[in-house]
């Protein structure tokens, strides 16, 4: 029998690829726990009335877990270091609200849904309930055994990334330019440690002075490592386009923002968010439905861990 052309090859790991996101379906868990948006949506509202920033927490929180393994809840463990590893340490936030909502599910459905599924179910809520968009998730992972520090380390972008660099990050998931310029405006919400700006407002010439000056109000050269400054600051509870034009202004707060709109390839997309936010949310849903599908458990891989930390025993 003839060996397969490579036409032949790359045709059956499209069908491979298409049958790994069909698994994950929109009704996974309409029989078998029917009341899960429902819970999801009931915690995140008692989340944000505690704490608004937690809508911007668990988005990012989904965003580091996809790209490190896959969506597939390995940066819940606490064992395995990708906790701990540099872009996730005293930064990501919210596994206590991720807590909250497991064991709620787990009164109603016991053993039943994924962490990995809780948590896109809980970027989604806080999303909306911020005033973004909402979306159908797709829905069937399963939760990973293993994390990883080391593929957090080299697989997250940094704040001090080159515009190449995002695109080459993002392509390395599967993501096009456009998926990382409309992922990137979940920036419009949400507040970053002085030590992730303090590069570009001390050494950057493409930032608007005055806001350069702003910002060093509250972060000096050195020490303050901790404070906080909102990323959009007109709106910054507020999921919308300011974003997007804060960068035409030449404010963006991280140096990686900036590079969106600094006379390369994602010029025009930058100017065409801050005019339409229905486009905006159109491609912004299609990209989080997107990067929700990079590397799913399905099927039998994985477990559903009853304990969003820890592996089963």
């Amino acid at each position: 029998m003839a060996a397969p052309t490579l036409m032949q090859c790359l045709v059956a790991i499209s069908l491979l690829s298409c049958v790994a996101h069909a698994q994950l379906s929109t009704t996974f868990y309409a029989s078998s726990c029917p009341k899960l948006q429902s819970i999801v949506r009931k915690a995140m509202i008692q989340a944000l009335s505690n704490d608004q920033r937690m809508g911007a927490s668990l988005l990012r929180l989904f965003f580091h877990d996809c790209f490190v393994q896959g969506c597939d809840g390995s940066i819940l463990l606490d064992a395995g270091g990708e906790k701990t590893a540099g872009p996730n340490a005293n930064s990501v936030r919210g596994y206590e609200v991720i807590d909250t909502i497991k064991t709620n599910v787990e009164a109603a459905c016991p053993g039943v849904v994924s962490c990995a599924d809780i948590l896109a179910l809980a970027a989604r809520e806080g999303t909306n309930l911020l005033g973004g968009p909402t979306w159908n998730v797709p829905l069937g992972r399963r939760d990973s055994t293993t994390a990883s520090a080391s593929l957090a380390n080299s697989n997250l972008p940094p704040a001090t990334a080159s515009l190449g660099t995002l695109i080459s990050l993002f392509g390395r998931q599967g993501l096009s330019a456009r998926d990382m310029t409309a992922l990137s405006g979940a920036h419009s919400i949400g507040q970053a440690r002085c030590t992730t700006f303090r590069s570009r407002i001390y050494g950057d010439t493409n930032i608007n002075a005055s806001f350069a000056a702003l910002r060093q109000q509250t972060c000096p050269q050195s020490g303050g490592d901790g404070n906080l400054a909102s990323i959009d600051e007109q709106t910054p509870t507020r999921f919308d386009t300011d974003y997007y034009t804060n960068l035409m202004l030449q404010r963006g707060l991280f140096h990686s923002d900036q590079e969106l709109f600094n006379g390369g390839s994602q010029d025009a997309l930058v100017r065409q968010y801050s005019a339409s936010s229905s486009l905006f949310n159109s491609d912004f849903v299609a990209a989080m439905i997107k990067m929700g599908n990079v590397g799913v458990l399905t099927g039998t891989a994985g477990q559903i861990r009853r304990n969003c930390r820890v592996v089963n025993s």
